[in-house]
């Protein structure tokens, strides 16, 4: 199996049915976190994050990571109106939001536009990744494109230390870490807030 053959599956697996995953294949967006309504999706039990928000937090990362910094392109957030239909005037990737900003965003992001921003943030993935030589992996991103993206406002005051982190790291780090393993992680909290969701909808 190929680097980007690895790659791909891996990423399929953090995207819902549709964008990557094989006939029988697995997701875990998918398999884990289905069946709750929209004002489930904007619950924020005992203070966590809400799965919207973590949703939004995932696209915006892994939009900004892939196309700006990877692929040296456009974001897709600023292709087809997609503030607009999200409802989110912010451009940040949401790394250091305060509670009430969490709060704000997860009662006015629009639900469905939300999924189909993050399926198209991973369509395009899937894009650049298979048009990218693997030689390409291995390349240390410009700092002029940390650069870009900040001008960009993918970070706000309190999140400035993440372009610091991304400075120096190679294209591979971008997508093996940010597009695949930070969404891996948030999905991990967002199935535990799930589970808080549905005991206390049990009580």
């Amino acid at each position: 199996m190929t680097l980007i053959e690895q790659f791909l599956r891996s990423h399929a697996i953090v995207h819902d049915l549709g964008v990557g995953a094989p006939e029988g294949g697995f997701s875990l967006a998918h398999g884990r976190l289905r069946g709750l309504s929209e004002e489930q999706l904007r619950l924020r039990p005992q203070g966590w994050n809400s799965i919207a928000y973590l949703w939004w937090h995932m696209a915006r990362s892994e939009d900004v990571a892939t196309n700006v910094i990877v692929a040296g392109r456009a974001q897709l957030f600023d292709e087809g109106q997609w503030s607009e239909r999200l409802q989110v005037p912010r451009r940040d990737i949401g790394t250091g939001m305060s509670d009430e900003e969490v709060e704000d965003l997860s009662r006015a992001v629009d639900i469905p536009a939300l999924l189909a921003y993050r399926s198209a943030v991973g369509r395009r993935t899937r894009e650049v990744v298979q048009a990218l030589p693997e030689a390409e992996w291995g390349r240390v991103v410009e700092a002029a494109l940390i650069q870009r993206a900040v001008e960009q406002g993918a970070f706000t005051p309190q999140s400035m230390w993440v372009a610091e982190l991304w400075t120096g790291k190679m294209k591979g780090w971008f997508l093996c870490w940010v597009v695949v393993g930070h969404s891996y992680m948030h999905l991990g909290q967002a199935v535990w807030v799930k589970e808080m969701i549905l005991q206390r909808r049990g009580r």
